[in-house]
């Protein structure tokens, strides 16, 4: 019993991480090093993400400077963000590449917001299926009688529900960061 609750419970803690992590990714018009964690550049033939073959700073609020670690990558790297979905637009030079982060119209404001919620849906789904996953497990187990099999149900709900408002928590942080101009 104890065992399908604490499974439960890691793999919802592991969902509203990954969130987090996800939610780092998108733009909201101030330079990050993180906006560049999926950017995958074609490191010798092997797809590799950019902060692992480049120094990423931040030197001023609205400019990243990407300087890879080996020179003949610098077109690779310029390659992969403009193939990326971030709508940058790098520049380069012989030593580092540069990428102005431009202020974000309320348009795309709003379509990054809907686009996050539609996401964030997909991750409350996920939590869900636990849920689902963790109630079917304790039915199944022939051991666990159905009233410790309805303390497991409301136990998980709890779970479910606490998740579903940390991700909800998050989101609303980021969405007030993505609208505050």
């Amino acid at each position: 019993m104890d065992e399908i609750l604490l499974l439960a419970e890691q793999q919802m803690e592991e969902t509203v991480a990954a969130w987090q992590d996800h939610i780092k990714t998108i733009r909201t018009g101030r330079a990050s090093a993180t906006m560049l964690d999926k950017v995958m550049v074609n490191y010798y033939g092997t797809p590799t993400p950019v902060n692992q073959t480049a120094q990423i700073s931040t030197p001023e609020p609205q400019l990243l400077v990407i300087k890879p670690w080996d020179k003949s990558l610098i077109q690779e790297v310029v390659a992969a963000i403009n193939k990326s979905d971030l709508n940058l637009n790098p520049v380069s030079d012989a030593e580092v590449v540069r990428i102005n982060i431009p202020a974000l119209t309320e348009e795309i404001r709003k379509d990054l917001v809907k686009k996050m919620n539609k996401e964030l849906e997909n991750f409350k789904v996920r939590i869900r299926n636990i849920r689902r996953d963790s109630i079917d497990a304790a039915k199944k187990d022939k051991s666990i009688s159905e009233d410790v099999v309805k303390g497991i149900e409301t136990d998980v709900q709890k779970l479910t529900d606490s998740n579903i408002k940390k991700l909800d928590e998050i989101s609303k942080i980021k969405e007030k960061e993505l609208m505050s101009i």
